[in-house]
């Protein structure tokens, strides 16, 4: 009789654990799913409708993107083509062969020795084109200048004095006469190496832009394709180029030593990536 309470209350007490067990694993998983599966459902339909409201917004402001105007590579079909093909290495010779001649043929050109495919726009790049002349060449310079016909070539030495203030003569090489230098006041040799920073900057923000168009990150159908292939010291044996009259006329006005900077000269080509032609 003794031994029977015990083994009753623990019978009693091993029953209701038991019974707490049973209830906790049956329901506790359940509900945890159930909580979970609702929040992740819930978060992927407010998120795809963000996304959705997003890309008709963008279509119905800009009349022609679903991405605000950002038309990435691996979404255009020539440049996922050039991708899987791999990049064109040609020769300047090579490269000039690519103009859109005959009619439907690829049209090429190149910046700064980088090759961009320009041919989904033959009326601009094609034979007969106000650009045609960029077209199968290397013609940095020229998209500096704006001298397209004298300035169809790669040579960028001495172009940045399109945007360095008149006042300051051009050296001997560049078609001016830059007199001694060692005779400037501090004040004057300061203001020509800040003119001369300043316009190198110039010229690497242009080439910058038209390589942003060039890559189609404006809108346009162009893409890069691969790189123009020289010979090592081409450039040392080109003889250096005189600043085209062009460029001289569209230099900045005089600002003299001491001055706060300011006209950044004339960029040809502005207009044009800017949607203007």
């Amino acid at each position: 009789m003794a031994d029977s309470k015990p083994r009753q209350r623990n019978g009693k007490s091993a029953i209701h654990v038991d019974t707490d067990a049973k209830s906790t694993s049956t329901t506790t998983p359940q509900t945890r799913s159930t909580s979970k599966t609702f929040g992740t459902l819930d978060l992927l339909r407010i998120l795809g409708g963000l996304l959705l409201l997003n890309c008709l917004l963008s279509y119905f402001i800009t009349n022609d993107s679903v991405l605000w105007g950002w038309r990435p590579w691996f979404i255009r079909p020539g440049p996922i083509a050039r991708y899987f093909r791999g990049p064109l290495l040609l020769t300047p010779s090579q490269l000039s062969l690519h103009t859109g001649s005959p009619p439907g043929s690829p049209i090429y050109l190149a910046l700064n020795g980088t090759i961009y495919d320009v041919s989904s726009n033959p009326r601009i790049y094609g034979p007969g084109g106000s650009y045609a002349i960029f077209a199968g060449k290397d013609a940095a310079r020229g998209f500096i200048t704006g001298c397209f016909a004298e300035d169809g070539n790669a040579d960028l030495r001495g172009a940045e004095y399109t945007y360095v203030a008149s006042d300051i003569p051009l050296p001997v090489e560049y078609g001016g006469d830059v007199g001694d230098v060692g005779k400037l006041t501090g004040a004057q040799k300061s203001y020509r190496e800040g003119e001369l920073r300043r316009a190198r900057k110039m010229v690497r923000d242009t080439i910058a832009g038209w390589a942003s168009m060039f890559r189609g990150e404006g809108g346009k159908e162009y893409f890069e394709v691969g790189k123009v292939v020289r010979e090592e010291g081409w450039l040392e044996r080109e003889e250096k180029k005189v600043l085209c009259a062009q460029a001289i006329k569209g230099r900045p006005k005089p600002r003299g030593p001491g001055s706060e900077p300011g006209g950044e000269g004339q960029d040809a080509g502005a207009a044009y990536r800017g949607g203007g032609r």
